[in-house]
């Protein structure tokens, strides 16, 4: 699993309309192939009566599928363009779909390459970029006499937090970044010193806005 990988939160989309051209541009996370094509296919639906519904995805740990589809418009004048964009944000298992309905000015190959980069610029932002980060769950067990200390030290370490239960001991989820999780186990067998019951747990992806 890779430590930490940039897609977007939502779907979203965004317009902008260009020599009278409008052109939405929509965006989406999906986790594999058969979800991007299914959000292709739902916007061309969508959108039945637009001149051209272009797309691109991208998705993969290594970026191992890459499509794209000019929809009628000039080869490598909207698809490869939106795959670009995808790239040069540095975005992982994003599905992108520029609707165009033709406003009645030609655009020439130039103006069409960017107003689809645009329409995928416009349709990522709406989409909202962030990072999802490993992270690895480190259960702490300790008797409550520890429970005042050990939190004011975690909020000091500005943790991450999962759930805590309060049974015959009370058992606090911390979150550590994946990679520092061995040092943190560390510090808080220091913490508790030894005192307390500390259990690496599973690993999975939390949500953030910037890189951390």
């Amino acid at each position: 699993m890779l430590a930490q990988y940039k897609t977007v939160k939502h779907e979203g989309k965004a317009e902008i309309v260009i020599k009278k051209s409008r052109f939405i541009g929509h965006a989406k996370p999906v986790a594999t192939e058969e979800e991007a094509i299914q959000f292709i296919a739902a916007i061309k639906k969508e959108h039945s009566l637009a001149t051209h519904n272009c797309s691109a995805y991208m998705i993969g740990e290594r970026d191992e599928i890459q499509k794209q589809s000019d929809d009628g418009e000039p080869s490598g004048t909207a698809g490869k363009p939106i795959l670009e964009v995808i790239k040069n944000q540095g975005l992982k298992n994003v599905a992108v779909v520029v609707t165009r309905y033709f406003g009645g000015i030609m655009l020439g190959a130039g103006g069409l390459i960017r107003a689809y980069t645009d329409g995928a610029v416009v349709g990522l932002a709406a989409a909202e970029p962030i990072y999802q980060v490993l992270h690895k769950e480190v259960l702490v067990e300790i008797d409550y006499t520890w429970h005042g200390k050990v939190e004011n030290e975690l909020r000091n370490r500005n943790t991450l937090l999962g759930e805590t239960s309060f049974t015959d001991k009370v058992t606090i989820t911390c979150l550590p970044i994946a990679e520092e999780a061995e040092r943190f186990i560390a510090w808080m067998t220091d913490v508790t010193q030894g005192q307390g019951v500390i259990m690496a747990g599973e690993e999975r992806y939390v949500e953030h806005k910037e890189w951390p």
